[in-house]
Formats: C-alpha cells, structure tokens, sequence
C-alpha cells in the first residue's frame, strides 16, 4: 500500500480516538467482514487475533507467526477505505519497532500488544515490563 495512504490512515485514527469517547472498532478478519464493517458507517476497524486466526483454521495465542497474520491482513486493509488497526497478539516474539514496520507495509493504522506472553505459558507482564517492551 502506498504509504501516504497509510500515514493519512494513521493520522485519520489518532483523530478519530481523540473525536470519540470511546471509538467503538468494529472486530473484523477478512474482506467481507470488513467490507460490511465499513459500508455500515464505521469509521475505522480492527482486526481480532482470535477471529482472524479462526477464519484461518489457526489457533489463537499466536498459533500464526507474524508473517502469516501480515499476508492474512494485507488485503483485508486494501479492501477498505478506513483505518484498520490489527491485533498483534503479544508481539510473535518480535521487538515492537519491527512488529510496527510490518504493520505499516501492509498499510495498516494502528495496532494493539497483549500483555499475555503466550510463548512463557501464557503468564501476563507487569506494567513496568509491559511499558518497557513497548518503550523498547
């Protein structure tokens, strides 16, 4: 995706996190989905991990790597004309920088990080190691 559309994006969901309290983001995990999300008004979406990886046949909790979600997500973000943000699970193992270059590259908005590590037997960060593994 051009990344002036993706930076446009971006821009259009900061604005629209700080117009509305709260955003509402409607789950979406393929082209249909998304398509139907947005004709229906909404102005931005979100991609599920769980929903995504069922539509697959994966599992959850990172039961796809972060280059199988990336080509998964690729074209449910060109199918619309809205910011799509993607749930990244708790990163794939991957340092936050390289999970947001990604992102980008698939055009996508924004993203969210669990603080369930799912590869350490599903046990949750602290706020002070989840804030430095995004800080990172």
């Amino acid at each position: 995706m051009d990344s002036r559309i993706t930076v446009e994006r971006a821009q259009r969901l900061r604005q629209l996190h700080a117009e509305y309290k709260p955003l509402v983001l409607p789950t979406v995990w393929d082209v249909w989905s998304a398509r139907t999300a947005a004709s229906l008004g909404f102005p931005a979406l979100t991609i599920g991990s769980h929903p995504l990886a069922d539509s697959r046949g994966a599992d959850d909790h990172e039961g796809q790597t972060f280059e199988e979600v990336l080509a998964a997500v690729r074209p449910i973000i060109a199918a619309v004309d809205v910011p799509v943000s993607v749930d990244l699970e708790a990163g794939y193992g991957h340092k936050p920088a390289d999970l947001i270059a990604g992102l980008i590259e698939v055009g996508g908005a924004g993203l969210n990080l669990e603080d369930t590590v799912h590869s350490d037997g599903g046990r949750v960060r602290s706020t002070e190691e989840h804030a430095s593994y995004i800080g990172g």
